[in-house]
């Protein structure tokens, strides 16, 4: 997956200046962002402050590997069955 030219703070500095009065459009011009990534942005980190947003960002690290975790012991499990399973 593609890495964000923004961090988390810059992405919640550029959705405050839109609170703070300036029109979706202006805000997509000045920093260079089309009007769909910011409304990405917006639903995604809208109303958080930079702390949880890098809860949010480890919590979703963390999930991940979690993931991976858990497929790579189903996969062990399943070939073991199939080990088992087969008459000597």
């Amino acid at each position: 997956m593609k890495r964000s030219r923004f961090t988390e703070e810059q992405i919640i500095s550029i959705l405050r200046e839109q609170e703070a009065g300036l029109s979706v459009t202006e805000v997509c011009r000045k920093h260079g962002v089309s009007s769909p990534t910011f409304y990405k942005w917006k639903a995604k980190y809208g109303g958080l402050e930079v702390s949880e947003a890098r809860r949010l960002k480890a919590l979703e690290v963390e999930n991940a590997k979690l993931k991976r975790m858990l497929a790579d012991a189903m996969l062990d499990n399943v070939a073991l069955k199939d080990l088992l399973g087969k008459k000597w």
